[in-house]
């Protein structure tokens, strides 16, 4: 499947499937771990990819990522794209440089520690020449009168129980994933549902940095942690 470009996307998801199941098509199809966009109207709809995502077998022993935190052009994995590096601590914010194939720094992902132990993290990134966008729960995300607005929405709605996950930063249980929105200067910029589906709103957003959200993922650990450490 030929891949669509990356610059312009707006809602995508990181899969190997190409050509999800459907009544007619029965079983999916499946192809390269990539960024991939929908495409195409019902029993016809694709997942096209726009980036590619790099492998243990193809990656290059001098670049400091996981192979999994790389994305590339190209299928055959021969033009990198970007991608994301291990964390530095600062101040106990996990900071992730995301570098383009030339190595020159697109922006920061940030994972942000929350303020209390019951709570979730929250996180930040910072694109340079632009505002900061801040992701957290939807439920609790923007000024005062939106959360009531919501949370009153929500009780009629007969959602009372995922108002009860919720902390005072947002912490939907763990096993499920949480919606997050970002903002930058008190508007909605992007959204995302877990790791595994991004939506770009606004058009000034390096995609590269949205992706690399979607590559470390939305987790309720620490980095340290996953290691074991």
């Amino acid at each position: 499947m030929d891949p669509v470009g990356w610059t312009d996307v707006r809602t995508f998801v990181v899969s190997s499937v190409e050509r999800p199941s459907t009544v007619k098509r029965g079983r999916a199809v499946r192809g390269q771990p990539a960024v991939r966009v929908a495409a195409g109207p019902g029993e016809l709809r694709v997942l096209a990819p726009c980036a590619y995502v790099g492998s243990a077998g193809a990656h290059p022993p001098a670049l400091p990522s996981r192979p999994e935190h790389t994305l590339y052009e190209d299928p055959a994995l021969r033009h990198l794209l970007c991608r994301v590096e291990p964390p530095v601590i600062d101040g106990g914010e996990w900071c992730h440089p995301v570098r383009d194939g030339r190595g020159e720094l697109v922006g920061t992902l940030v994972r942000v520690p929350p303020r209390y132990r019951p709570l979730r993290h929250t996180w930040r990134i910072e694109q340079p020449g632009h505002p900061d966008i801040v992701g957290r729960n939807e439920w609790v995300s923007g000024d005062a009168s939106e959360v009531a607005g919501r949370l009153v929405g929500g009780l009629i709605g007969g959602v009372l129980g995922a108002v009860a996950d919720l902390g005072a930063e947002g912490g939907d249980q763990p096993s499920r994933p949480r919606s997050l929105e970002w903002r930058a200067e008190h508007k909605v910029v992007m959204t995302s549902v877990g790791s595994e589906e991004v939506t770009v709103h606004a058009d000034w957003i390096d995609r590269r940095l949205a992706f690399a959200f979607a590559l470390v993922g939305d987790r309720g650990q620490t980095p340290a942690a996953r290691q074991g450490g």
